[in-house]
């Protein structure tokens, strides 16, 4: 789509691939090198030396991506902190999270909630329906919990566990007030069936995750509404030939997207390209950082619980003060960006596609806006976060997939 017409632009990155289009026809060889930006907006993009029009002012900023990429901003669909704050801090921690995650290429995160008690929950809810009005990169609220099974609660407080009852799964969904992106759910729990329901009938996205359900079970709760499996074999029976388990079910269902923590210590590269191939195009990439990420080793908290990081790995403090289960993450998407290319072989595009427009539509835009995912960065129908008309939120990506500038339209 090169323009002849004078383009208006107050930058134009060219000598780049843009890392944006429909999966079932995007190559490289046959991708936009050219991309122009005014007020905040996409207003063209082609191929060749259509964009020298934008730049014929001479007033205009030309960027060389020197064979570089062009790539969406980041979504991050579960997100519990950074910068030594968490979701839980409320709007006095906001900032903190946001910087890290923003320098992270980070442009629309979920904030992500630990198990609490329902009333405990529906405060950090209530507060954080607030965040998603007042700020644009909060696309809305994810509740990990407290409906997870105490067999593979992770780090979670195993007192504040409990099963959704009728009266707790409508405290919560009027607590959020329409901004409940997703909520995790052990399918097994009594009653969890008709909640999973009963949320996706509101327009919550369900996620099943932190969860002893086998197959038959998952499956059961993918017909029943729920679209997400939470970071894949983390928190999960694995998968056995004679015991599939809930990732082969998430796989068999292709209306689920599949989170996946890929920070070579959750899930090794192996099986991260499994999951790949499993999954085309239904893989999104997650950080599930915690309060920790974008700082130095040492003594944290994730919710209730005591949290040493070591080597940039989280980890529960048991009560002998030895180091127990894996407590989120200190990853942010760049680096899973890089790895889901260097380390396990994924194209940039799919690599970025995980990060982007995949955990984007798994969460279905602004909960409770009534917009599309146009109110994000890209129509519902199309494969384009970065077409014309678009906000333009965007990253500049050196060959190793290093962020080397970043912009955000709005």
């Amino acid at each position: 789509m090169t323009q002849t017409a004078q383009i208006p632009a107050e930058a134009v990155i060219h000598n780049a691939c843009v890392l944006d289009g429909d999966r079932a026809t995007f190559t490289e060889e046959t991708a936009d090198t050219w991309i122009a930006i005014a007020e905040g907006t996409v207003t063209a993009r082609g191929r060749g030396d259509g964009w020298k029009d934008g730049a014929a002012s001479g007033r205009g900023e030309v960027i060389d991506a020197a064979g570089g990429y062009v790539a969406p901003a980041f979504v991050d669909i579960h997100c519990h902190g950074a910068g030594g704050a968490s979701a839980e801090d409320g709007i006095e921690a906001i900032d903190a999270i946001l910087d890290v995650h923003r320098a992270h290429g980070t442009g629309r995160l979920a904030l992500s909630y630990v198990s609490d008690t329902i009333d405990g929950l529906c405060r950090s809810l209530r507060a954080g329906a607030g965040l998603v009005r007042d700020r644009v990169m909060v696309m809305g609220l994810h509740a990990e919990g407290p409906f997870l099974s105490p067999d593979f609660k992770g780090a979670h407080a195993p007192e504040v566990l409990s099963s959704p009852t009728p009266e707790a799964v409508e405290a919560i969904l009027e607590a959020a007030d329409g901004s409940l992106a997703q909520i995790t759910i052990a399918p097994e729990l009594p009653g969890a069936l008709d909640a999973i329901a009963r949320f996706s009938a509101a327009g919550v996205r369900v996620a099943v995750g932190h969860t002893a359900a086998d197959f038959e079970l998952t499956a059961q709760a993918f017909e029943a509404g729920a679209s997400i499996l939470t970071h894949a074999f983390n928190a999960m029976p694995g998968i056995h030939h004679r015991a599939p388990g809930p990732v082969l079910a998430a796989a068999e269902a292709e209306q689920v997207t599949v989170e996946l923590i890929n920070d070579g210590v959750h899930v090794v590269a192996p099986v991260v390209r499994m999951l790949h191939e499993l999954v085309p195009g239904r893989l999104a990439l997650i950080t599930d950082a915690m309060a920790a990420t974008g700082l130095h080793d040492g003594s944290y908290r994730l919710g209730a619980l005591p949290v040493e990081v070591k080597d940039a790995v989280a980890r529960l403090v048991t009560a002998d003060g030895t180091q127990g289960a894996i407590a989120g993450s200190t990853l942010t998407m760049d680096d899973a960006v890089k790895r889901a290319v260097a380390e396990v072989g994924l194209s940039p595009y799919d690599a970025v596609q995980s990060a982007g427009l995949v955990p984007l539509r798994a969460v279905g835009g602004v909960p409770g806006s009534g917009d599309s995912l146009r109110a994000v960065g890209g129509p519902a129908d199309s494969g384009s976060l970065l077409a014309p008309g678009m906000p333009a939120d965007l990253l500049l990506l050196d060959e190793d997939m290093s962020i080397r500038d970043s912009r955000f339209g709005g």
